[in-house]
């Protein structure tokens, strides 16, 4: 149970020819009566993706980039776990293991592959291990309940001894930020130091009575999720599988319900593609819309959305801080439970898909961060 097979997809025309299908056979919902996002995706916009998704986009391109990298399987405690293994060719790389969230895949990090694991700099190569997430991707979808963050971090710590990896780094954004806090804060083997684009921490009484400027950025961006931006985790972390319906069985509606993500929370001037491309929104989406993965995605949320807390770390955290972040986390905050912080970057541009957004600042905070460690 413990071999490691190589993986490679092939997704049969009929699954592409039923996609078409239902594409052409959508029930359209009238225009918002407003404008803008705020009532959701806007109908012209999704209407313009999925015109795009039927008659312009082409899955065997990203298919062929994904068997490219070279892709995995492995079983771990009864769940098989999808993963992309890319070695540097330069010769004592730095094992580096990065996790993605929700409502992402591995795809956000193709812009970073190439920058982290053969650099001009072989000093400063990587081995990259990219996991999906259990009921994400093309990795399987647990039967059971327990999956949570610890259980995935303790998984991700196999995974690495699995391959060889005996010292390792670990890196995450949004439901990745979560595991890789857990992977510290349970000191799994061979684990010497984390980074982390989405830092958690939360504030203190006093910070509320005299709040810096970063403290009122803060206090104000969890104000907005929590009355305009939590509809989608409230559903999700309460009742996954009544929303699992429509992701699984509509790829529109589940089009319209990752599409807002790329709008809301991006560094963009008023539309997703001033950060992201059509053919990167889509192919992330067919990460979920193929393996048909809408509930057990969901699910995560409904095992750990609790684990979104702030917890001591002994270990050695770096951490990256993009200005579009959704929950950003003032320095003094996380310095409260990171008792080691060995990099604080303050960036001067991206949102909540750091790596998807700006993949050559991410590599180089990556490099400075972690080649403290090496």
């Amino acid at each position: 149970m413990s071999a490691i097979e190589p993986f490679t997809l092939a997704i049969p025309q009929s699954q592409i020819d039923d996609l078409n299908e239902r594409l052409d056979r959508t029930r359209w919902p009238e225009k918002e009566p407003v404008d803008d996002w705020s009532q959701g995706t806007p109908l012209a916009a999704l209407q313009e993706l999925v015109a795009y998704w039927r008659n312009g986009y082409d899955w065997r391109r990203c298919e062929g980039r994904l068997n490219a990298l070279g892709q995995f399987k492995t079983v771990i405690d009864g769940v098989e776990i999808h993963f992309l293994h890319i070695r540097s060719q330069h010769p004592g790389a730095m094992p580096l293991i990065m996790t993605h969230g929700w409502p992402g895949s591995v795809i956000e990090f193709m812009g970073v592959i190439e920058g982290l694991v053969n650099p001009a700099d072989q000093a400063q190569a990587f081995d990259l291990v990219l996991p999906s997430l259990p009921g994400f991707g093309f990795s399987g979808k647990p039967a059971v309940t327990g999956w949570g963050v610890e259980k995935i971090g303790r998984a991700w710590g196999e995974l690495m001894a699995r391959l060889g990896y005996s010292r390792w780094v670990a890196q995450g954004g949004d439901w990745g930020s979560a595991v890789t806090t857990a992977i510290a804060v349970q000191k799994v083997a061979g684990c010497a130091g984390i980074h982390l684009n989405m830092p958690i921490g939360r504030p203190e009484p006093e910070d509320l009575a005299n709040p810096t400027p970063a403290e009122l950025k803060a206090l104000g961006a969890l104000k907005h999720y929590q009355d305009w931006d939590s509809g989608y985790s409230t559903q999700q972390r309460t009742r996954p599988q009544t929303v699992g319906y429509g992701l699984v069985d509509s790829p529109v509606g589940l089009a319209g319900w990752i599409f807002e993500k790329m709008w809301a929370w991006t560094d963009n001037a008023g539309s997703p593609y001033d950060a992201l491309s059509k053919d990167q929104i889509l192919d992330n989406i067919m990460l979920y819309w193929l393996p048909a993965n809408g509930a057990s995605s969901a699910r995560l949320y409904w095992e750990s959305f609790g684990s979104f807390a702030p917890q001591p770390i002994e270990l050695p955290v770096a951490v990256s801080a993009f200005p579009r972040e959704i929950l950003p986390t003032p320095r003094k905050w996380a310095e409260r439970n990171y008792t080691d912080l060995i990099h604080w970057g303050d960036m001067d541009k991206g949102g909540h898909f750091a790596a998807w957004e700006q993949p050559e600042a991410f590599v180089s905070e990556l490099r400075t961060a972690f080649g403290k460690l090496r």
